[in-house]
């Protein structure tokens, strides 16, 4: 099976430069005509400028591909509604979004200003809402989509200093959660991508060494199974130095334990039962715990 992507039209967000650049390359290396966005700021969001995103457009002509550059910021809904249809002009439909663009504001939660961790919040949770919001529409007119979002690690399990990134980042898992089920009936598929690359926000971070065996090339393919016809959905697969693993949200079979005066002491008893892993389950949608809790107090009612 080759992952084919002749005349399908693709959105690659802060793809200027590491991890986006990547995925625009690897996709107009497939056919995909791409719209390649970058804001073209620093690392932290400051400052602007188109030349980062008309560089790789120049890279997909020269490999004989089809692409556009867009420099708006993911933070200005108008700029992104003409974003959306800069493409919609160009080629007439939009099939795959790649919500990629972000930045960086590492600080300790308790030296860290309100603006910083709000900044993150607008360009990875919001600026991924933008774009989303943009091309829903035009995907449930033409009953196809795929859109990745961009979580990471550092929202999955946590990282020091990145209470801003992390929160930004865990909050696409739960917009791509809802927007899956939301899509499945017009053949949207939502999926989140957790990569390990070495980018410019990365620098500085980790031994050369170490760098080097995580291109963010190695990423790439991850990208494109989410992105193509034969996706899943509801997907976290994350993406390092040529590994792949999917991560997933998980719920315990649990211990009911009733509502009486008690209670707590008993949970708290009894909460190494509780956590027990044996068996857990990823549910298909939010109202499976509930479906769980029910189930065992219905039971634990028929013992009564």
């Amino acid at each position: 099976m080759t992952l084919d992507f002749n005349g399908r039209v693709a959105i690659v967000t802060g793809a200027g430069g590491g991890l986006g650049e990547q995925h625009a390359l690897a996709l107009a290396a497939r056919g995909a005509k791409v719209l390649v966005n970058d804001l073209g700021g620093a690392r932290d969001g400051s400052g602007g400028s188109a030349t980062a995103a008309q560089a790789v457009v120049a890279r997909i002509k020269a490999a004989g591909g089809e692409a556009i550059a867009n420099g708006a910021s993911v933070t200005d809904f108008d700029a992104v509604q003409a974003m959306v249809q800069q493409a919609m002009d160009a080629w007439g439909r939009v099939d795959i979004l790649v919500n990629n663009a972000g930045i960086l504001r590492d600080k300790t939660f308790a030296k860290m200003e309100i603006d910083d961790f709000r900044l993150v919040l607008e360009v990875h949770l919001m600026g991924a809402v933008h774009c989303t919001k943009a091309v829903w529409p035009i995907m449930v007119a033409q009953k196809y989509g795929r859109v990745v979002m961009t979580t990471s690690s550092s929202g999955l399990y946590g990282n020091f200093g990145q209470s801003n990134y992390g929160a930004a980042k865990m909050a696409l898992v739960g917009l791509m959660q809802t927007l899956a089920l939301e899509g499945a009936k017009y053949d949207i598929r939502v999926n989140c991508l957790a990569p390990t690359a070495a980018t410019r926000m990365t620098e500085g971070l980790m031994p050369e060494e170490v760098l080097r065996a995580l291109e963010p090339r190695a990423v790439s393919p991850a990208m494109l199974v989410m992105a193509s016809e034969q996706a899943p959905t509801r997907a976290i697969l994350c993406a390092g130095a040529g590994t792949f693993e999917a991560a997933n949200i998980t719920l315990t079979q649990g211990v009911w334990i009733g509502a009486q005066d008690d209670a707590a002491e008993q949970l708290a008893q009894r909460l190494d039962a509780v956590r027990d892993r044996q068996g857990e389950m990823v549910p298909e949608s939010g109202s499976g715990q509930g479906q769980n809790e029910m189930a065992k107090a219905m039971a634990a009612a028929g013992r009564g």
